[in-house]
């Protein structure tokens, strides 16, 4: 179902996505992108510059905050404007279960000009990941 611009009000909370991140995600990530900086990959070099361990790519990060929206609006055109600051790591140990994040979306502002303006959020643990986390949204009058 594709979400109308009528439907939207200020507040609305867009539905939650708890996203795991595993060291295998960070390799296929480092191939796919080409960023194969250590820091994503190997634990002790990781270590060596002052990291608790392995980090995900902080674009991979911003890339599975914005799922909330595309998931919300049901087409991923829809997201004409999309930022982020990266604030803090997503630490990923060698585990099975790795690392769970949860993105949340609220609905921020209904602009005039028919766009809607959605903040993002990115819990990791008790931390937050993103800050100034938003995108502006065109949907179907």
């Amino acid at each position: 179902m594709t979400i109308k611009f009528s439907d939207v009000v200020v507040g609305q909370e867009l539905p939650a996505l708890d996203l795991t991140f595993t060291r295998a995600d960070l390799v296929a990530y480092a191939h796919a992108s080409g960023d194969l900086n250590p820091i994503h990959q190997d634990e002790e070099f990781a270590k060596s510059v002052g990291l608790p361990d392995v980090i995900a790519h902080g674009m991979l990060t911003m890339g599975r905050a914005i799922q909330v929206v595309t998931n919300w609006v049901g087409d991923p055109t829809a997201v004409i404007d999309y930022s982020v600051r990266m604030t803090r790591p997503v630490v990923v140990p060698d585990t099975a279960v790795g690392s769970v994040v949860r993105f949340t979306g609220k609905v921020a502002q209904i602009n005039d000009d028919g766009t809607i303006q959605v903040e993002l959020g990115a819990i990791f643990g008790d931390v937050k990941v993103l800050g100034l986390a938003k995108a502006t949204v065109r949907l179907a009058q």
